[in-house]
């Protein structure tokens, strides 16, 4: 069972959310209209860094602290909470330190979404 199959994300401003995951992560984000869907999906080629999932934004996708949180991989916790506050987003909980198993924080969007974040350094 592989539980990394495929994410999403919602986002009530597609514009917004991508110029946030983009500056912040570094990725490059186009939308994409699918029936009733407006998707912006994350590039992912297998055996490099990436993950298979995409930024929705449609009637029954709605940003949120509750429910299932998505961690992203990041080589380094502080550039990259730096970079959330920089392009709108907010830090809800600091670097910590989870001993053997690196560090991890926990960040908000610009659509509300919580996401966590972990490095091993």
């Amino acid at each position: 069972m592989h539980f990394t199959q495929w994410f999403e994300i919602p986002v009530t401003n597609m514009e917004r959310a991508i110029s946030f995951y983009g500056d912040v992560f570094g990725v490059k984000l186009e939308p994409n209209q699918i029936n009733n869907l407006v998707m912006a999906w994350f590039p992912m080629k297998p055996g490099e860094a990436g993950a298979p999932g995409a930024l929705v934004q449609a009637e029954n996708y709605t940003p949120s602290h509750e429910g299932t949180l998505i961690y992203a991989t990041v080589t380094n916790i502080e550039e990259m909470l730096k970079k959330v506050t920089a392009h709108g987003g907010k830090v809800l909980m600091q670097k910590t330190d989870i001993g053997e198993h690196g560090f991890f924080a926990h960040i908000e969007d610009t659509e509300g979404n919580r996401l966590g974040i972990h490095s091993m350094k």
